[in-house]
């Protein structure tokens, strides 16, 4: 185990001599986000996904907050709450010339009944902060420990005692315990809590317990209480954007229960299932690390428990000064070639005050599906596809207005997981829809799922703002269609349909091989040539130049000779790729821009999990693959992301 780092609970920072550098300090990576306090000005790096922190040029004491992945909640029957990643904030850590490897957990899927371990919620995955290379262990890794998945009431099992009935499991924060007294998980010190025991026996009455949260215990509600225990608190950080908009992370999943859920906790963890609802467990908010509520009662076949949420990585320092004044309030806040630039990685609020008129850039990109997955013989599960990519300039004039304009941002969470390992083929999860309303809605769809085969057959089932791809098996299909309009080949404003494209088709013949989802630049590909080779993704869209900041890493890797007009050769700032389609043979690459690639049945002792696509990104996850009897999980789709930028 890794030397584990506590410092300041609730990371509101330092006064004026924190995070002091040496020499010309620069650094780039993540969202750069810049901001004042009380006269001194800091810059934070903020990561949502996988990336690194490299440190250019002098040395600094840094101010660090690391939170994990969040569990998921559990089902089977009534479920306990997913426990929160691990929480990890203090100051005055040393980093000079190089790079700094930064991990950033994905959530755990929510329980599902008949499904592994008796319908337990899967852990959260740990985020870590630590130079490269590193000798390990070592006193300067940090490492954050995913939340532990809540606990299932596994009825099915029958009898009276808690002895036959799962605990939950441990963590960063524990997940609470399922029905019938399950126990729950422990949380690591210094790091998270405990959940709450679950109670009840056979006859209703029953409830589970919340998960844990980085601030308190997850809560139990003694029987015969039918609501859910409560999930723990987080705890807030204002390291990401200041102290005007302190954020809170890492709280736990509310319980389910034979009447009512119990709440998520400080409303970022997910809120627990009500009584005979198949879809009520709550899923965390996105990028908070907090865990997902537990299924509620009466629906042992049908009930699912909701996914954690994905950690984050925030990095600040001091720097002399900020570049302007913004005009406007709202998300990350930074300049780059004469314009300030908003950058909304999860739903906030940009406030235009009175004096505002300005020329305005924006993006918006819904969030991606996950990808398919099959088991057995049936292999040839489809990727997803990407969200919707809109772009456009318009004027947004409030100077005659007598009150600030209050635009909602709403970000689009990517389609979870289908989870495994397991014996049952499943379709991924839709993206969801992103909105900035300014004032007028501009919304940009979600991704289309990817779909699982059949012994019958291929089949689509995945439309959305990029479509997925269609399952092989004989006969082959067309994939699913997009509601977005073809790129043109050069990047800049849109339609207002957006651009996206259709997921690839499945071959005509029994190849065991899916199709990749669109892209926003692309088509998904077709599987093949050749028996079982799953189809890549649809490329992806490189972000307006306006956006392409060299200190950001907005976005994720893409072509660096790209045949398009508008485009440049750095390789980076690509979004909403397609995810690809399993292949036995050979799986389907990714869509640049951070599709998740399918996975392969042949290779390594994972047999085909499907790749992620990158937090906001828009992308989509690839398929999941199988080994003969058992399906393995498929890729999650990435979220979606809104940018705003006018001149300085």
């Amino acid at each position: 185990m890794a030397p584990i780092f506590t410092g300041s609970k609730f990371g509101f920072g330092r006064s004026a001599e924190a995070a002091a550098s040496s020499g010309s300090f620069s650094a780039t990576g993540g969202v750069v986000s810049d901001y004042e306090v009380s006269g001194t000005y800091y810059r934070a790096h903020i990561f949502t996904s996988t990336g690194t922190f490299d440190v250019t040029g002098g040395s600094a004491n840094v101010d660090y907050l690391v939170v994990a992945g969040g569990g998921g909640g559990g089902t089977q029957d009534v479920g306990g709450g997913g426990g929160a990643g691990g929480f990890l904030t203090s100051t005055g850590y040393s980093v000079s010339s190089g790079p700094y490897t930064v991990t950033v957990g994905a959530g755990g899927v929510g329980g599902r009944p008949s499904g592994p371990v008796n319908g337990d919620g899967f852990d959260g995955e740990d985020s870590n902060f630590f130079p490269t290379p590193v000798s390990y262990p070592s006193p300067t890794y940090l490492r954050a420990f995913g939340g532990g998945g809540g606990g299932s009431g596994n009825q099915s099992v029958g009898g009276p005692t808690p002895s036959t009935y799962n605990a939950a499991r441990p963590g960063g924060s524990g997940g609470g315990g399922g029905w019938g007294g399950g126990a729950p998980g422990p949380g690591t010190p210094g790091q998270g809590n405990a959940g709450g025991s679950g109670n009840g026996g056979p006859g209703g009455s029953q409830s589970g317990g919340g998960g844990g949260g980085a601030g308190g215990p997850g809560g139990t509600n003694p029987f015969p209480n039918t609501t859910g225990g409560a999930g723990g608190s987080g705890s807030p950080s204002v390291y990401a954007f200041g102290p005007t908009n302190p954020v809170t992370y890492a709280g736990g999943g509310g319980g389910g229960g034979d009447g009512t859920g119990g709440s998520g906790g400080s409303s970022v963890g997910g809120a627990g299932g009500n009584v005979n609802v198949t879809e009520g467990a709550g899923h965390a908010v996105v990028s908070t690390g907090s865990g997902g509520g537990g299924a509620g009662g009466g629906l042992p076949s049908a009930g699912r428990g909701g996914n954690g949420s994905s950690g984050i990585v925030v990095v600040r320092y001091q720097i002399a000064s900020l570049t302007a004044a913004a005009k406007a309030t709202g998300g990350a806040i930074s300049y780059y070639g004469g314009k300030t630039i908003h950058t909304f990685t999860s739903t906030g609020t940009f406030t235009a005050p009175t004096s505002f008129n300005e020329s305005v850039e924006y993006v918006v990109i819904g969030g991606g599906g996950s990808g398919g997955k099959g088991y057995n013989a049936d292999y040839g599960a489809s990727g997803a596809g990407a969200g919707a990519y809109r772009t456009n300039t318009v004027t947004l004039n409030n100077s005659g207005g007598g009150s600030p304009l209050v635009c909602p941002v709403s970000i689009g969470a990517g389609g979870a997981a289908a989870p495994g390992p397991n014996n049952t083929q499943m379709d991924g999860n839709p993206g969801t829809q992103t909105t900035l309303n300014f004032p007028t809605s501009i919304t940009s769809p979600g991704g289309g799922r990817g779909s699982y085969p059949t012994t019958t057959g291929g089949r689509a089932n995945g439309p959305g703002g990029s479509g997925g791809g269609a399952s092989g098996r004989n006969p082959g299909v067309a994939g699913s269609p997009a509601t977005g309009a073809p790129f043109p080949g050069t990047i800049g404003a849109t339609p207002t349909s957006g651009w996206g494209h259709p997921g690839g088709p499945s071959a005509p013949a029994a190849n065991n091989a899916g199709g990749g989802g669109g892209g926003a630049g692309g088509n998904g590909g077709p599987t093949g040539p050749g028996a079982g080779n799953g189809g890549p993704g649809g490329v992806g869209i490189q972000l307006p130049a306006t956006f392409r900041n060299p200190a950001s890493t907005v976005g994720a890797p893409g072509p660096s000779s790209p045949p398009v007009s508008g485009a440049d050769t750095s390789g980076k700032y690509y979004v909403a790729g397609g995810g690809g389609g399993f292949g036995y043979t050979t799986t389907g690459s990714a869509g640049a821009g951070g599709g998740g690639a399918g996975g392969s049945a042949t290779v390594g002792p994972t047999y085909g999990i499907g790749g992620n696509g990158v937090e906001n990104t828009g992308s989509g996850g690839g398929a999941g693959g199988a080994d003969g009897s058992t399906g393995y999980a498929s890729g999650a789709g990435g979220s979606g992301i809104v940018l705003i930028a006018y001149p300085s």
